[in-house]
């Protein structure tokens, strides 16, 4: 089958390997109808997340077509059509039952200590061959399938197997609560459902905060207050539009690939700079840019410095962007300082996907206009190539597998 596979940094290639079987009672085997390309995915190719290793099938987004489930394996049967949860989870565990089930203590194969386990991620959370592949082995499929409704498509279901939860997952961990005022870091696609989700969960402002001229569009068209940071210091607007007091929560949908401004009155100055350049050092030390591919984000803390800036004293900040192990800054002094409430972590898909589909089966809420583009899996790494430059309108990928 093909797949898309991790060689080294900067180096994925479209290659043809063996089709999975099943190995163990719990595993199902998935005929992938779509899958697609997440900012996670660039963190493994831009060297900024990591170790990986080589061989390992990337993506960790899709559905499809049961083809065969382990004799362990009751709630599910081969025609079924279903969601792949990004992370894995086994459903019994201590963890698993209290809804936790990004930290299954079962899932990960390095140990109940080693944290969240999920596809086409590093040798510390597991590791799993991804989801950009034609048929997949799901671990403790049991747990990590989620059955999808006859009148949800695929189209509609792809958004739901990672990052529709994880935004909402972000706006729980920032507290989005009735009448709140809440700034999203990032506009990404992750960034504009947790735009969405902060509007369901009551918030009355939405301040949107980036640099990429049509994400801040499609933000505005949300109705979210945008702010480019390449023109305007967002914690100054911040402070003019709430009238000193910041916002009451943050959702931070960056994390270590973010940018500093170039121009504005936020650009850095050259001592922040080279500050930056020391946490890229450290942070990405075996990146391998070619040209303008494949470049790490060039101040890994600057979306934390401007969240704990711009949250109310008493604020909440949700981190759903993705911080490598090796990030040691982070501004925990001033945020000490504003008695802060800081929560993050990787989404429990299990526990949090089904009210969301419940809501997309029921028409009250549409992912469709957040895929803005599509492609077919012999065109990946093309795709990859226009994801990884932001060029315009590559928001959010979707592979036709089928």
């Amino acid at each position: 089958m093909k797949a898309v596979v991790w060689h080294g940094e900067g180096d994925i290639r479209l290659d043809s390997i063996d089709d999975p079987s099943i190995v163990e009672a719990t595993d199902a085997i998935v005929k992938v109808t779509r899958s697609a390309i997440c900012g996670t995915d660039l963190h493994f190719v831009r060297g900024t997340m990591g170790p990986m290793q080589e061989g390992t099938v990337l993506g960790h987004e899709a559905v499809g077509v049961v083809q065969e489930v382990g004799r362990a394996v009751r709630g599910f049967s081969p025609g079924d059509r279903v969601i792949v949860n990004s992370t894995v989870s086994c459903g019994v565990c201590a963890q698993c039952r209290a809804g936790h089930t990004a930290q299954c203590d079962v899932a990960n194969p390095n140990g109940p200590q080693a944290g969240t386990s999920f596809f086409g991620g590093p040798a510390s959370t597991g590791p799993w061959n991804g989801l950009q592949s034609e048929y997949v082995r799901v671990p403790w499929a049991q747990n990590t399938l989620t059955p999808i409704p006859a009148n949800v498509s695929d189209d509609q279901a792809i958004l739901l197997s990672d990052i529709l939860p994880t935004a909402w997952f972000g706006a729980e961990l920032a507290g989005v609560r009735p009448g709140d005022t809440v700034a999203v870091y990032g506009a990404g696609v992750v960034g504009q459902l947790a735009i969405a989700s902060a509007w369901k969960l009551g918030a009355a402002r939405v301040i949107a905060v980036d640099h990429e001229q049509d994400r801040l569009a499609q933000a505005r068209a949300q109705n979210a207050e945008v702010i480019d940071f390449d023109s305007e210091d967002p914690v100054q607007v911040i402070q003019d539009l709430t009238l000193g007091s910041g916002v009451d929560a943050v959702i931070d949908a960056v994390g270590v690939d973010a940018q500093h401004p170039t121009s504005g009155p936020a650009a850095p100055s050259a001592e922040e700079a080279a500050a930056f350049r020391s946490e890229v050092e450290q942070v990405a030390p075996g990146a391998r840019p070619e040209g303008d591919l494949w470049v790490p984000g060039n101040a890994p803390s600057q979306a934390s410095q401007w969240a704990v800036e711009t949250v109310a004293k008493y604020g909440r900040i949700g981190i759903i962007g993705v911080y490598a192990p090796t990030v040691t800054s982070y501004p925990i002094g001033a945020a000490m300082l504003k008695n802060l409430t800081i929560r993050m972590g990787n989404c429990d898909h299990h526990t949090v996907t089904r009210p969301l589909l419940d809501l997309v089966a029921t028409g009250a809420f549409d992912p469709l206009p957040f895929i803005t583009q599509r492609e077919g899996t012999t065109s990946a790494i093309d795709a990859y190539q226009h994801f990884d430059r932001r060029d315009a309108g590559w928001l959010k990928t979707v592979l036709d597998v089928a």
